[in-house]
């Protein structure tokens, strides 16, 4: 049995894909009482901790053979705009990663972040420093989508290996799944499209999807993608971020996905916890990494030491 620790757990999703895997997830850390709290009632077994992980006592923490991290993307995702003086901070989140490898020393880790982190000021030094520690980096440029998760969620997954070079994984590719294999129409609540105060710009994105695709289909309230057209439900569902973004059409009605829906949009089981609050759970399952999407890249780092 492999035992892995989580860093940057959030709500686990990582932690899900290991077990998923075959592995034990025997330490879990994150900042956030309420991520950590989620985390726990999903995966009881685990040892955890709320924690700043710069700060983390590694000696402290359980000998793990599988290290899985995934640090801030904010200050590397351009969905987050022009740059803020927090984002300095959350990119830094990425060194914590180094500090665990170098006092822990685990066969292999896997890190996953949005693909601008690969354009990271820093990312070379990054790599150079898990290099002196004697591992190589092998980024591989990833959709959830084409690992059964019903949505384009693309990710840089990062594998960490104990070897002189780089480990090109073997991950296997599926069929995409459709945003309608989740979508509930008999579920949420519903509001009239042409409701006093709705704003010309959803009007026009409205008229625009429906043409494109009929008289049931999703629309994004804000962001590029898929933004003058809509999506049609035959399609996965773009990506699903930390605030409600994703609207459903139906007809002459509309409202934004529910948190059982995003849930579903993410891979994760009916039958995982989230938080009551539906703010809470949708910036928990925007952090999160695909389970389905993890689970592959573990099985094929598994198979590649």
């Amino acid at each position: 049995m492999i035992n892995v620790a989580d860093l940057f757990s959030g709500m686990g999703g990582f932690s899900l894909a290991a077990r998923m895997a075959g592995c034990r997830v025997i330490w879990a850390a994150n900042h956030w009482r309420e991520a950590v709290d989620t985390h726990q009632a999903n995966h009881p077994e685990a040892e955890h901790a709320c924690q700043d992980l710069h700060q983390q006592d590694w000696s402290a923490v359980p000998d793990m053979d599988l290290l899985l991290a995934s640090s801030a993307c904010q200050g590397h995702t351009p969905a987050r705009g022009k740059e803020r003086p927090h984002h300095d901070a959350a990119r830094s989140t990425a060194w914590a990663v180094i500090s665990a490898i170098e006092a822990k020393k685990p066969l292999a880790a896997l890190g996953e972040n949005v693909p601008a982190f690969l354009s990271w000021a820093l990312y070379p030094a990054w790599v150079a420093a898990l290099n002196a520690l004697g591992y190589s980096v092998a980024p591989h440029l990833s959709d959830a989508a084409d690992h059964g998760v019903p949505q384009n969620r693309e990710r840089v997954m990062l594998a960490i290996t104990k070897s002189k070079h780089p480990i090109a994984l073997n991950v296997p590719i599926c069929p995409h799944r459709p945003a309608s294999s989740f979508i509930d129409f008999d579920a949420g609540r519903w509001s009239p499209i042409n409701k006093p105060g709705r704003s010309a710009n959803t009007l026009a994105r409205i008229a625009s999807g429906r043409r494109a695709h009929g008289e049931r289909f999703l629309a994004p309230y804000y962001g590029s993608g898929s933004g003058t057209t809509g999506r049609s439900l035959d399609r996965p569902i773009g990506t699903i971020t930390t605030r409600d973004r994703w609207a459903v059409i139906d007809g002459d009605r509309m409202r934004m996905l529910t948190k059982d829906e995003n849930r579903a949009g993410m891979g994760f089981p009916v039958d995982y916890v989230l938080p009551r609050s539906h703010k809470l759970a949708v910036h928990m399952l925007g952090n999160a990494v695909a389970p389905w999407q993890g689970r592959d890249y573990i099985l094929a780092l598994k198979a590649a030491l």
